[in-house]
């Protein structure tokens, strides 16, 4: 798959770089080999089969386990070359273009749908320095022209083998890679942080409201693991039926729409707003928000309609199962979501309590259930909204709630933030310094007060 140089069909637009650089085609930085794709038709899923990774699992520089799809052993054995063996670097080929992850060690034996492509980088220059020079805002641009676009983009692997790739020496090509690394790191610890702080509010959630742990600790006259005494005495020490079943004595079951407003503020004609910025579906993958677009008012597209506010929990009404939520805490007053969002906006319960309910698991199978539609079905906002939760009598158990999972969505977004000025840094960073605009001792002291 190796190509020359002067194949490309942009020779004299490749950027300019320092004398003691150059330029190679990745074909000539891959092993023996070389650039593939992976199963062409996977058939039905099967419990029990090869994990692989497709487009919608590559988000962000890193690969999503959260919707593998598992192939049967059979169907992946007839496609060893894409078999994954860690290291590789993973492009997207079909439909989003040009998204790329690192494989794990861990993910040795898994494989890769036919809209992905798997790189085998050399041990020299690595898989790190071929990420960052995907990424890069010239092979991006690459990417996108050499695509053909007869049915949906799609990016040939002939074309892949030509891409260019800048080659400092490699002292210089080595702290780079540790410059821009390193905010990497930072970003995917920051994910990971908060990973847990949200398991912890959902742990807690499941425990009071879901289990009910302290009422049968009660029951069956221990003490409630984990809580004060105070705490303890706000749970009942038995449970009673009711309509929705059994729940502890006093409690009811509560439709969310009777905790929440739902849609209730829209952007009008009328909003004095010179500015908005734009949270779109795509953008969105279980409380994180990848980018945020900036519009002058009247430019901004027709579903940019949801006003939000502190406290918002925002749910994709389309693909529900698809995790695409956010927690909107403090939100700049020109911030608007897309029309295929529903904002709760919590009235009668803490919105660290909304939101928590509104984000298991078992909510986002259950309305991708309901979902209906061709090829992006979606569900109504009142069939959120007439879904139903275990809402206690004595309101200071939700304030004791509050008070311990609020700062955990905080810190949540804390990081988020930080994690968004982070990437702003790398991104700015990347091209000056793969095109030595930028020296590596000035770069690490743009980055070192930041990483």
């Amino acid at each position: 798959m190796a190509a020359s140089l002067e194949e490309l069909p942009l020779p004299d637009e490749l950027p300019v770089i320092p004398d003691s650089w150059s330029y190679m085609s990745l074909g000539d930085l891959v092993e023996e080999r070389g650039v593939c794709y992976g199963i062409v038709q996977p058939g039905s899923e099967v419990t029990d089969g090869v994990p692989i990774v497709r487009v919608n699992n590559i988000r962000n520089g890193r690969i999503d386990t959260s919707d593998m799809m598992k192939v049967d052993p059979e169907i992946e054995a007839k496609f060893q070359r894409s078999r994954l063996r860690g290291g590789e670097v993973l492009l997207t080929l079909v439909g989003t273009l040009g998204e790329t992850a690192i494989v794990p060690d861990n993910f040795r034996g898994w494989n890769v749908a036919r809209a992905v492509g798997v790189i085998p980088v050399r041990k020299d220059p690595g898989s790190l320095w071929i990420s960052i020079c995907l990424r890069s805002s010239f092979v991006q641009h690459c990417i996108r022209m050499w695509a053909t676009t007869t049915v949906q983009a799609t990016f040939n692997l002939r074309d892949l083998a030509k891409l260019p790739i800048p080659m400092p020496p490699k002292d210089t090509r080595k702290a780079i890679a540790h410059i821009l690394g390193t905010l990497d790191d930072k970003i995917e610890l920051n994910r990971r942080m908060n990973a847990t702080l949200e398991a912890m509010a959902r742990a807690l959630f499941q425990s009071w409201f879901v289990d009910f742990d302290p009422v049968r600790a009660k029951l069956d006259g221990r003490q409630p693991a984990g809580l004060d005494a105070a705490t303890a005495a706000l749970f009942p020490s038995h449970f009673e039926h009711g309509e929705d079943g059994m729940l502890p004595v006093g409690w009811r079951s509560v439709a969310i729409e009777k905790l929440c407003a739902i849609n209730a503020w829209t952007l009008g004609k009328n909003d004095d707003l010179k500015v908005l910025e734009y949270v779109e579906i795509s953008e969105v993958n279980r409380g994180n928000i990848a980018n945020i677009a900036t519009y002058t008012r009247g430019k901004e597209p027709s579903r940019a309609r949801r006003r939000l506010c502190h406290g918002d929990t925002v749910l994709s009404t389309v693909r529900p199962d698809r995790g695409s939520y956010f927690l909107a805490l403090n939100p700049p007053e020109n911030r608007v979501a897309s029309t295929g969002f529903a904002v709760l906006t919590p009235t009668k319960a803490p919105w660290s309590f909304i939101h928590t309910a509104m984000t298991q698991s078992e909510v986002s199978d259950y309305l991708g259930q309901m979902a209906d539609g061709g090829a992006y079905p979606a569900v109504r906002p009142e069939i959120i909204g007439a879904m139903k939760v275990a809402l206690p009598n004595e309101p200071k158990i939700l304030e004791a709630f509050h008070r311990t999972c609020a700062p955990l969505f905080e810190q949540a977004e804390a990081n988020r933030a930080q994690s968004r000025t982070l990437a702003t840094i790398r991104d700015a960073l990347l091209p000056k310094l793969l095109s030595g605009e930028l020296s590596v001792a000035d770069a690490k002291k743009i980055a070192g007060g930041s990483a």
